[in-house]
């Protein structure tokens, strides 16, 4: 565990830094008023109550203040943060986002992840608190919290180091449970690639991994729905999907970031009355297309919630 004081931890690859760092209250600055009926809320009153029990379970998010400061702006996590204060907490351990463009509030930070969940979880019970204050702390039942504790039994330390801060749920790590290390890795990667940690996606790369990557290949796949021949089809478009995406997500990023300079130059183009008009008079279809750039969702960070 590292202490935070002076210095900050060195920026990674990741959403999160993988340790948390220990925090002065007051050094940390909220970056949104709580409304006058926050603490007469149900969630708040379930906050308190966790942190009586079992202390924080999900830290707070944080993230170093750009004006380069001491201080420290809160993303994520203003009711905990509130209920340590009124608890007369001096201190509280932080998860540090790595996201350059987080202290624009909150837009990239979502919620505590599975795996970062597990971890919580885990601690708590090293600490000697027993399960069943952690399942009503998290109002939970007994068996959630215990399938919550095996969430990683099985999986590949590579494959965790992947999710760690993605929103894969039980049933991801389920699927990934029954594929041998590599298999592990690839799917984790796929996941990831394609941003999409449902159900229904891990489901199908589980159905498309070939028999000899499952760590009982001498039991043959059986999926609800899907025939063998289907499977069989399935594990050759997804060779081909793997192929085609290791082929792009060399220059995503870049193609990203260019795309994301395109659209704000053309957006603040557009907000100039003198050129949208010059358009109109001499080139209406490259209007309508820098109005279709301008106004794209997808290379926006989503609200978070």
């Amino acid at each position: 565990m590292k202490r935070a004081a002076d210095k900050r931890p060195a920026s990674v690859n990741h959403g999160f830094e993988a340790d948390c760092v220990t925090l002065p209250i007051d050094v940390i600055l909220p970056l949104r008023a709580l409304g006058k009926s926050a603490k007469a809320s149900r969630k708040y009153r379930q906050i308190v109550a966790s942190i009586a029990q079992i202390g924080i379970v999900e830290p707070p998010v944080v993230v170093p203040n750009p004006d380069k400061s001491a201080t420290w702006l809160l993303l994520d996590g203003h009711l905990r943060i509130e209920a340590l204060k009124d608890d007369g907490v001096q201190e509280v351990e932080c998860l540090v986002s790595t996201d350059d463009e987080a202290f624009t509030y909150n837009r990239q930070v979502s919620r505590l992840a599975p795996i970062q969940e597990h971890r919580m979880i885990r601690k708590a019970i090293e600490r000697g608190v027993p399960e069943e204050k952690i399942a009503a702390a998290l109002d939970l039942g007994t068996r959630s919290i215990q399938k919550k504790i095996k969430l990683l039994d099985g999986i590949a330390e590579e494959a965790i180091a992947i999710l760690k801060d993605k929103p894969a749920t039980g049933a991801v790590f389920d699927a990934l449970r029954k594929m041998k290390t590599m298999r592990q890795i690839e799917a984790a990667e796929l996941l990831v690639n394609a941003n999409n940690y449902s159900v229904a996606y891990v489901k199908a790369i589980l159905a498309g991994t070939p028999q000899a990557q499952l760590v009982d290949a001498s039991k043959p796949k059986k999926v609800k729905g899907i025939t063998p021949e289907a499977m069989a089809r399935m594990e050759q478009e997804l060779a081909r999907l793997q192929e085609g995406i290791a082929s792009i997500q060399d220059t995503y990023g870049q193609d990203h970031l260019h795309l994301t300079v395109i659209k704000a130059y053309i957006s603040k183009l557009l907000g100039n009355a003198r050129v949208v008009r010059y358009l109109m008079q001499t080139r209406p279809e490259f209007l309508s297309e820098f109005q279709t750039i301008a106004e794209m969702d997808s290379v926006a960070p989503a609200e978070a919630e």
